[in-house]
């Protein structure tokens, strides 16, 4: 097993407390993402254990770069955010494990023995609030926004993702609407404190 983490002692503790499991073997702490895809590919876990918000590479993005490259490292979400997008996301990335830091460390334990064994293991309450708030914007209008929330104008997106001023602003429009937000700003806060961006 990996364990990425970018906060020492959580990094630390972590793998104490895993290592202290008769079947639990830790082969690797790394504290970015880039550093757990590079162990990932080098070292093939069985499973690998990833915070979301961490430096050069998401949770989220690392365990995409995995599905798209293919190994049979099973990945588990274990974070402080409870936010319903983040968990429809990292679904969508092919994540088998999502976990609150909250949860007792015998939760993870098992969940880490259950998606070894093939089983998908999500937080309860988080399952049920994703299914009742779907995020509602397109791939495209997420990337506008978020470049927008970046602070970068129309015409620099519209530069960056070789789109038209028009079809930017467009875009901006939709997600704003969508997120009945007053402007781009709201709109990004709006998505963000839902886990959509």
């Amino acid at each position: 097993m990996i364990i990425a983490e970018d906060q020492a002692m959580v990094l630390g503790a972590l793998a104490a407390l895993l290592e202290l499991e008769p079947d639990v073997s830790v082969v690797a702490q790394v504290r970015d993402g880039k550093q757990a895809l590079a162990a990932t590919l080098e070292h093939r876990p069985d499973v690998l254990i990833t915070d979301i918000e961490m430096p050069n590479m998401t949770g989220l993005e690392l365990a995409a770069a995995l599905q798209a490259q293919g190994p049979a490292t099973r990945v588990i979400i274990l974070t402080t955010f409870a936010r319903p997008g983040y968990l429809q996301r990292a679904l969508e990335a092919g994540v088998r494990g999502y976990l609150l830091k909250e949860s007792p460390s015998r939760e993870l334990a098992d969940a880490i023995r259950r998606v070894h064994a093939g089983e998908q293991v999500v937080n309860p309450r988080l399952a049920a609030e994703a299914l009742i708030e779907r995020d509602p914007l397109t791939d495209r209008e997420r990337e506008v926004l978020q470049l927008a929330s970046n602070g970068a104008s129309s015409g620099e997106i519209a530069s960056r993702l070789q789109l038209s001023k028009g079809t930017v602003r467009n875009h901006l429009s939709q997600a704003i609407s969508k997120l009945s937000a007053s402007n781009r700003v709201e709109a990004a806060r709006i998505a963000k404190s839902k886990g959509w961006l």
